[in-house]
């Protein structure tokens, strides 16, 4: 997964908000604007891709 320090220093690219690891999705979670911003291998480091445009609608309703 991706190192928390650097989750702690990301932000999201629509809200400006919080982001937190999602291991489950392999994604970056907004909870405030409900996007899930998708994590890629490179390297065998995994890097967020931190585009509104590549982003998911997050489903919050399966965590209930």
């Amino acid at each position: 997964m991706i190192a928390p320090e650097l989750v702690e220093i990301l932000a999201c690219p629509a809200c400006k908000g919080p982001v937190e690891a999602d291991e489950a999705r392999q994604a970056l979670v907004c909870r405030s604007c409900k996007l899930a911003f998708p994590l890629h291998a490179h390297g065998g480091v995994m890097l967020p891709v931190l585009l509104v445009e590549e982003a998911r609608p997050l489903d919050l309703r399966s965590e209930n």
